[in-house]
């Protein structure tokens, strides 16, 4: 099992930032893969960005490209998602989920955490 505990979420204006924590207190964290997702209202859930468990390999959503980076610190059992240039349609709740391997398929993460809001203001 692996367990997830988001952090980092809050309000900020369009134009700003935030950076997002995902925390396990797992012994194998560097094995698996992480993703974040997002789910605003009434909406389906959307990929956002994604990191293997070397770091080596990321994925980033089209919405999101060139405004959001993703990282990790295996030491700390951590995955970031710096989020910059922030736009009111990207309020949202961000879980972050881990599976075996890399994945951009929101249906495909086998465990999620229970998500943190990001409210982005005009």
């Amino acid at each position: 099992q692996v367990q997830l505990v988001e952090s980092g979420g809050g309000l900020v204006q369009a134009g700003g930032s935030l950076r997002l924590s995902c925390a396990t207190s797992g012994r194998t964290f560097s094995s698996y893969a992480v993703g974040w997702i997002r789910q605003a209202p009434g909406k389906e859930r959307e990929f956002v960005a994604a990191i293997s468990g070397s770091g080596g390999i990321t994925s980033i959503g089209d919405s999101v490209k060139g405004r959001f980076t993703i990282s990790r610190d295996n030491a700390k059992n951590t995955v970031y998602l710096q989020m910059n240039s922030l736009k009111p349609e990207d309020t949202a709740v961000y879980y972050c989920a881990a599976r075996k391997s890399i994945t951009r398929r929101v249906d495909e993460y086998d465990y999620w955490g229970q998500g943190t809001q990001v409210t982005v203001s005009s």
